[in-house]
């Protein structure tokens, strides 16, 4: 894999560090601007909000510039976003800044997904996108709890701070990693490619729209048992607060090796990954809820899940990819926003079963029923989504 998509996982760590760092650091932030902690938890939000809408938004205003130019651009405004952030006694900035951010973020990846796919060969770009969202996994098993920890010593405001650092690497390696000319070798946002109209009509075909509702679904699944996996492991398994790290870090350390084993399957045998991952997925979403309360299962179903949660969900982003192959330029937007509907739609669907009967369960019901609908889309048009070989995708 050539090292540039490297340098871009480095900067897709720092944004998935930042995206799920405030799970642990809202009560401080809370106390710091005066505001209430429901107040506080408005910023996951925000964020979650400012990726949606910051996909194709930054993906058509910037496509008739370079590739590296929207790279750097979008990184740079994110690392400001979190100093101003790091220094603002107002809530209404520290909001504002968030959603900067996002908007930001939302943009390198669509743009970071479209050039991932000019840096390899047609077939290969599954494994590019496991390069990629390897940042996101490693910013689970690593950047998140160390985000925590540095937030407990020395307040949440240097966590910020270490964000923003930790751009600055990623930007020179970018600025000198990313040719100047690769969109132009792509065709990708040069004059003579695609119009824009064109490239949103390309959202009327099937082929694209389906894996961005799986994708979209798979997702939801995820995010609503994974921001709600502590109640799980304290309320329901009975373990100590010390243990929602050790759970966190497991969910990671899964995430991490589904997205490397179906980088290098997917691209071949997309279809194995979707039917087979996929009924693996909703049999342990079902299993996590019946087992929740027994320590030992509950934390190997964390690992297995984040293992099959990513491995079908980056497939499946992989196939907005290859169907995306007529959008050049917007094609990475389509893959981020099915990607962040997702991450917004299932914390909001979770979080209103806590007060039914289900309780701190009704998340991990949520991701069971999420799947079972995008099994169940997927059947009788695996054809279209997850061609039985690699060569009927293209």
């Amino acid at each position: 894999m050539p090292r540039a998509l490297y340098v871009l996982a480095l900067a897709v760590f720092a944004m998935g560090t930042s995206e799920f760092m405030l799970a642990g650091l809202v009560p401080d932030i809370a106390a710091d601007v005066g505001v209430p902690v429901g107040t506080a938890g408005l910023l996951t939000s925000a964020f979650a909000l400012g990726m949606v809408v910051g996909a194709p938004t930054m993906a058509a205003l910037t496509r008739r510039l370079p590739a590296r130019a929207t790279l750097l651009g979008c990184l740079v405004l994110f690392a400001l976003a979190h100093v101003v952030g790091a220094v603002t006694p107002s809530f209404a900035v520290l909001f504002t800044t968030r959603l900067v951010a996002a908007v930001a973020d939302a943009g390198f990846l669509a743009v970071a997904l479209s050039t991932a796919a000019t840096l390899v060969a047609p077939d290969r770009k599954g494994r590019a996108v496991a390069v990629l969202l390897s940042g996101t996994t490693v910013a689970m098993v690593a950047g998140v709890p160390a985000g925590a920890l540095l937030g407990t010593a020395t307040g949440w405001r240097s966590t910020f701070w270490a964000v923003a650092l930790v751009c600055v690497p990623a930007t020179l390696g970018i600025a000198r990693g990313i040719p100047r000319a690769r969109r132009a070798h792509a065709s990708v946002h040069v004059v003579g490619g695609p119009s824009l109209r064109a490239e949103l009509a390309a959202l009327a075909s099937l082929r694209l729209v389906l894996p961005m509702v799986l994708a979209a679904l798979v997702n939801t699944g995820t995010f609503a048992a994974l921001t709600f996996l502590a109640p799980l492991v304290t309320d329901v398994a009975g373990l100590s607060p010390w243990w929602v790290a050790i759970a966190l870090v497991l969910f990671g350390v899964g995430s991490f090796v589904g997205v490397t084993v179906a980088g290098r399957v997917s691209d071949r045998s997309p279809r194995v990954v979707v039917t087979v991952g996929g009924v693996l997925l909703l049999l342990g979403w079902v299993a996590t809820a019946a087992f929740a309360a027994h320590p030992a299962a509950l934390l190997g179903l964390v690992l297995v899940q984040g293992a099959l949660g990513f491995a079908v969900g980056s497939t499946l982003i992989t196939r907005v990819l290859y169907a995306a192959a007529r959008a050049p330029s917007m094609g990475g937007s389509y893959a981020t926003a099915a990607l962040n509907v997702g991450a917004a739609a299932g914390p909001a669907v979770a979080a209103a079963t806590l007060a039914t009967g289900l309780g701190e369960v009704g998340p991990v019901w949520v991701a069971a029923a999420a799947t079972a609908t995008a099994l169940l889309l997927a059947a009788p048009l695996l054809r279209v989504v997850a061609p039985a070989q690699a060569g009927a995708a293209r």
